[in-house]
């Protein structure tokens, strides 16, 4: 992602990336970033708690502000838990992997991945279908593809 933002920027629009895996965030130096230390697949907070979410969206939209250093990061407040031992599973190898392969570890308890948009209420889906009616994306106007 942040070879894509890069490109962006470049093209005369701001960019800012979400991520929860620092050192990754790192590694590919978008523009600007804004850091949840949540697992991986949480980057806007948990699901069910759209307060939580839009107050996470809004001091990361902040970086627009705030980051001018090519590179800046913020890093976000909040904390998955009252300690971080949910990062101790996170580095164990697996029992066994979504594909089966594996070796000694924690069983994987993954949430299956979709190839197929998935939504937390129905209001999300309404909003969806809403937004690409007649195909044209009310996120994407402007975009030049």
């Amino acid at each position: 992602m942040g070879l894509i933002a890069r490109a962006i920027e470049e093209a005369g629009i701001a960019t800012l990336s979400m991520s929860s895996a620092r050192d990754i965030t790192r590694a590919v130096n978008p523009p600007r970033s804004s850091l949840l230390d949540y697992p991986l697949g949480h980057t806007s907070g948990r699901p069910g708690q759209p307060e939580h979410n839009v107050e996470i969206l809004r001091q990361a939209l902040a970086g627009f502000a705030s980051l001018t250093e090519p590179g800046s990061m913020i890093h976000q407040p909040f904390h998955w838990s009252e300690d971080d031992h949910w990062k101790d599973k996170v580095f164990m190898p697996v029992e066994k992997s979504v594909d089966g392969e594996g070796g000694g570890g924690y069983a994987d308890d993954r949430v299956q991945r979709l190839p197929t948009p998935q939504f937390q209420t129905a209001h999300d889906v309404e909003a969806a279908a809403a937004s690409h009616e007649n195909e044209e994306c009310l996120v994407c106007v402007g975009i030049d593809f």
